[in-house]
């Protein structure tokens, strides 16, 4: 087969001639784009806003380059996503710097769109879900026109009802579509795994700087927390050190909160837990032993994190969720790969807890009278009561009433469980509307990962299929709404969607492959092959 597709020298000519076309288009696009862009922020600095000039002009190259070229942007959204905390902190803190991963998104998004509408490829995918999405889309409407649009004609003292419901509408489902981005963005087995070798580089990077800022703070390089009286007990801004926004350090007290590179100590925590499924499945299914290793190193790396970043939740579910994973993927029974993996994992852990027994019983000190004092299962029986009990009505209280991000425009409530939050915001409708879309795509993801046939691939669709499923029934706190799960999510979700995809067209070629040693290929052959191959956006 290599000799009857090899390309004709004129064929090569004509490749070299189009890469270098492309090459020149590209240098002339960025010149372009960076010149723009360095003239607003020149402006703004000369009006004596530095910083904000900075950012003008990361805004600007962001959105230009995202839109002409999503690949690489979708790319730049997942490395930006674990440091977005540590960059917005950096620049200022300023509350327009919170939405920054959108000025990647979003362009990357209308891109995609546009590659979709030209080549007649679906948006919406998987199809199984345009039903209940459609139906969590009118329920939302519904409730903003009614809900939100009458909060608005009585609305006082600045606030704006209608902005709050758009901002939590975006939180909601505003990052599903990065499904059809991470499917079109995966061509190949190659960039499977180069994707999830990235992740698990980006989880020993912010491990690391996590580790640091510990370290940091324990040897008085930072400050820590100061104040008196409920001050030692919150995280602030004020104690911010080396990486990421808010922390809390009074150990004298028994208060540790880190937030590593992110905003807050609890996207952290749920940064650990997420990046366990993923270093998960390196571990166990990616074809190099070296990178097998590396992600032996990375799970150890949210082992001890989850310990000495004081996250309680962290703590209780990263070892939950292994357990979990080795029996729904079914590595357990796999002894020759589980074993030296298991012992490994084991042996660094326990390494750690001997050098510091003391780290370790204060966090599981801290954990038990948390747990004591506020079981879980209790706390979210009292906040569906709570939800039930301010009902107006079938449409909820307003979209984004209950969301965090959308204080900026207006009073919201703190609702600390997922599920409630939604009854609070859009009612039983919304609600079960909401639970219909993410129960459709656990199902779908599930029967897309029982459809590969390869052990590697397959591994890996078991890991993602675990964090889509774990993510989908949690009932605590609400990690859909705040970084890193409301893109993991639907990341983990596309790359599970795409491997059945990759995995037959795999193996056909290599059927015919070994068909084309023995013979030419026919017609009808070469068509079927022309066939799988995936259209990608480039």
């Amino acid at each position: 087969m290599a000799e009857a597709s090899a390309p004709s020298r004129k064929e090569e000519r004509a490749q070299k001639r189009q890469a270098k076309k492309a090459q020149t288009a590209l240098i002339q696009y960025l010149a372009a784009t960076l010149l723009g862009a360095g003239l607003v922020g020149v402006l703004l600095a000369l009006l004596g806003e530095p910083k904000l000039g900075l950012a003008a002009v990361v805004a600007i190259a962001c959105l230009a380059l995202s839109f002409k070229y999503p690949r690489q942007a979708i790319y730049g959204l997942i490395i930006y996503v674990p440091f977005g905390g540590t960059v917005i902190y950096a620049l200022g803190g300023s509350g327009i710097l919170q939405l920054a991963k959108d000025a990647i998104y979003i362009p990357a998004l209308l891109g995609v769109i546009q590659f979709c509408r030209r080549t007649r490829q679906p948006l919406i995918i998987p199809p199984a879900i345009k039903i209940p999405l459609l139906a969590l889309l009118l329920v939302c409407s519904l409730t903003m026109l009614v809900v939100n649009g009458g909060q608005q004609l009585a609305a006082e003292g600045g606030e704006v009802p209608i902005l709050i419901g758009v901002l939590g509408l975006k939180v909601l489902i505003g990052y599903v579509l990065i499904i059809p981005c991470i499917f079109y963005l995966l061509r190949d087995r190659e960039d499977v795994y180069f994707l999830l070798r990235l992740q698990v580089v980006l989880i020993l990077i912010c491990c690391g700087l996590g580790f640091m800022q510990f370290l940091m703070l324990k040897t008085g390089i930072c400050q820590g927390t100061v104040g008196e009286g409920e001050d030692l007990f919150k995280a602030s801004l004020e104690a911010r050190c080396f990486v990421g926004g808010s922390l809390l350090y009074t150990p004298e007290q028994g208060q540790i909160r880190l937030p590593g590179t992110f905003n807050a100590p609890w996207q952290w925590g749920w940064f650990l837990i997420s990046s366990g499924f993923f270093a998960f499945g390196t571990a166990f299914s990616d074809r190099s032993p070296i990178w097998r290793m590396v992600g032996l190193v990375s799970l150890a790396a949210v082992g001890v994190m989850a310990v000495v970043s004081g996250q309680r939740i962290a703590l209780a579910l990263v070892p939950v969720t292994i357990v979990g994973l080795l029996i729904l993927t079914g590595q357990i029974a796999n002894l020759k790969r589980f074993l030296p993996i298991g012992i490994g994992l084991a042996l660094m852990l326990g390494v750690f807890m001997v050098q510091n027994p003391v780290v370790v019983s204060e966090r599981w000190a801290s954990f038990e009278n948390r747990w004591n004092a506020a079981p879980p299962h209790e706390f979210i029986v009292q906040q569906f009561e709570w939800a039930q009990k301010q009902q107006q009505g079938i449409l909820g209280r307003g979209v984004g009433r209950a969301t965090n991000a959308a204080r900026i425009f207006g009073k919201t409530e703190l609702v600390e469980t997922y599920h409630p939050k939604l009854l609070y915001e859009i009612g039983p409708l919304g609600l079960l509307a909401t639970l219909a879309v993410y129960l459709t795509l656990t199902v779908t993801t599930f029967k897309a990962y029982r459809s590969i046939k390869d052990p590697n691939l397959r591994g890996y669709g078991a890991s993602m299929w675990v964090f889509v499923l774990f993510i989908s029934i949690f009932p605590y706190y609400y990690p859909l709404d705040v970084d890193p799960v409301n893109v993991y999510y639907w990341l983990a979700a596309g790359i599970v969607l795409k491997l059945p995809e990759i995995d037959q067209r795999e193996r056909l070629q290599q059927k015919l492959e070994e068909a084309s040693q023995r013979r030419k290929l026919t017609k009808r052959e070469r068509k079927q092959l022309e066939q799988q191959q995936t259209i990608v956006f480039e």
